[in-house]
């Protein structure tokens, strides 16, 4: 798989300006070409994705090989539950594949999403998102590629975790084509509601706490809104 490497033309002192004034902003281009398509082409290939469901405050996984299995009954059954606590409360449903947080594991691992995540936690890349975020206390970066299908939504919260020490969220978009009308925007609830449009090889980045959500993919949707995404934390791990 390509090297990552970053786009030499970012701006970082006018998206640093940006992201104190307004606590969050889109890093357009943020990859080169090669490495962002490289990315894409990897998380459309992979078979190992988990949907991560909530259900009052415990996360479930569900393997495609086990929601394969299921009656048509019970996917619907399954299905009317995650939508009815998303009436009222915080619930969220999408694909993942996680991403260790350890130095040691990641480079024990040969799985490029590992190796992208370390990337971000060094170097040219970290000392990027440190200036943009204006924190120069950041670590590293932990990281998961997620996936929403049609149906896939999460629903309103502010990231903030005690002893998480999590400074700056991200979302690095990998989906080449995406109609703004197809959903799966990350939307920004306060001071009004505003938001961002899925945009390919756009890295996304907001400060914690902030309350958010991503809306739900339409059935319209022709592909999964891909992303890598993460925190970008300090603390040691």
């Amino acid at each position: 798989m390509t090297d990552f490497a970053l786009n030499p033309d970012i701006d970082a002192d006018a998206l640093a300006a940006q992201f104190a004034r307004d606590g969050r902003v889109q890093v357009k281009g943020f990859l080169a070409p090669d490495s962002a398509e490289a990315l894409h082409r990897l998380l459309r290939e992979r078979g190992d994705w988990v949907q991560v469901l909530n259900s009052n405050g415990k996360v479930f996984e569900l393997p495609r090989e086990t929601r394969a299995q299921m009656a048509e009954a019970v996917r619907a059954d399954l299905d009317n539950a995650i939508y009815a606590q998303a009436r009222s409360g915080f619930q969220y449903r999408y694909e993942s594949i996680r991403v260790p947080d350890g130095t040691a594991a990641r480079a024990a691992s040969d799985d490029p999403l590992a190796r992208f995540a370390e990337w971000m936690s060094n170097g040219e890349a970290r000392d990027l998102l440190r200036q943009i975020v204006g924190v120069g206390a950041i670590e590293f970066a932990d990281a998961q590629a997620t996936a929403y299908a049609p149906g896939d939504f999460l629903t309103g919260h502010d990231d903030a975790v005690a002893g998480k020490n999590r400074h700056a969220a991200y979302v690095m978009n990998l989906t080449p084509v995406w109609r703004t009308e197809w959903g799966g925007l990350l939307l920004f609830h306060e001071p009004e509601v505003s938001g961002f449009a899925p945009a390919f090889n756009t890295l996304n980045m907001f400060r914690v706490p902030q309350m958010h959500s991503v809306s739900e993919v339409t059935r319209a949707a022709a592909y999964r809104r891909y992303s890598i995404t993460g925190w970008l934390r300090s603390g040691g791990r």
